[in-house]
């Protein structure tokens, strides 16, 4: 059995509850895939876009909704070894990746405020941008149950706001594109898990830039402060990370001082 076929085989029996199920839960709950949807699949090269790839693999071939794929890379600049890596994976997973070139890097490269913030505004632009060229109208990424509750957690604590990343959410730039993320409902622990389990080795930071900037140590350290935090709290409260999910789908207008929407902040107080 080759590594693709072990991996497929994976997902549908040893991960089909951990991760196949709640996959498919996320695209019927969220309706994340519509028939003639062209979805470009963006693929880091990490962990989480690859398994992300396999599970669009296996949805195409089980679907009763048509829709097409494209599996995306951007190189941004990566290093020849970290090219090599995802292309490597890509190959023994059955994966037919599409690759493009920016120099995305090496204009951030002398950014001193918030390198890491124009990168991936950079990076959002260029992959919208080839996408649309593919003639795909959705972008689908690899954002994981654990970043859910991490960025809520983040932006409450760090932002001073309730904020958490959507399921899915129309671009404001590209008309009629959306940002899909069908590992929404996914654990991270459980594709570490179908990681090992594949002897699977993927890039975890492919960014030479970030290699040695204190800016990003801090902003990585903050969400690793999160984990902790978490993780701690877990301790004595086993539902703290569904709860902390589930509070940005029970919000209770009744009970804040004030919200946005469409960018318009309201008060409390035009209702009291």
């Amino acid at each position: 059995m080759d590594i693709a076929e072990r991996a497929e085989r994976s997902i549908q029996q040893d991960f089909h509850h951990s991760i196949w199920s709640k996959f498919d839960k996320a695209i019927m709950n969220y309706n994340l895939i519509n028939a003639g949807d062209k979805i470009a699949v963006c693929v880091s090269g990490g962990k989480d876009s690859m398994l992300m790839a396999k599970l669009f693999q296996e949805l195409s071939r089980h679907s009763r909704v048509p829709f097409g794929l494209v599996f995306l890379v951007m190189d941004p600049g990566y290093s020849p070894e970290n090219r090599y890596l995802i292309e490597k994976n890509a190959k023994s997973l059955a994966i037919p990746i599409t690759v493009f070139e920016t120099d995305i890097f090496r204009s951030v490269f002398n950014v001193n405020k918030n390198p890491c913030f124009l990168c991936s505004k950079m990076r959002r632009g260029h992959l919208y941008s080839k996408a649309r060229e593919l003639g795909c109208n959705k972008i689908a990424l690899g954002h994981h149950f654990d970043d859910v509750i991490e960025t809520t957690l983040m932006s409450m604590l760090y932002g001073g706001q309730i904020r958490t990343m959507l399921p899915k959410l129309k671009s404001e730039n590209f008309d009629g594109m959306e940002i899909i993320r069908p590992m929404y409902l996914i654990r991270e622990a459980e594709i570490i898990r179908w990681s090992e389990f594949n002897e699977l080795r993927f890039l975890r930071c492919a960014c030479r830039f970030t290699e040695n900037n204190d800016n990003y140590e801090e902003n990585n350290s903050k969400r690793e402060e999160i984990k902790r935090l978490i993780a701690e709290l877990k301790k004595t409260n086993p539902q703290v990370e569904m709860n902390i999910f589930k509070s940005v789908e029970n919000v209770d207008l009744n009970a804040v001082a004030g919200f946005k929407y469409k960018k318009e902040k309201h008060s409390f107080l035009e209702f009291f």
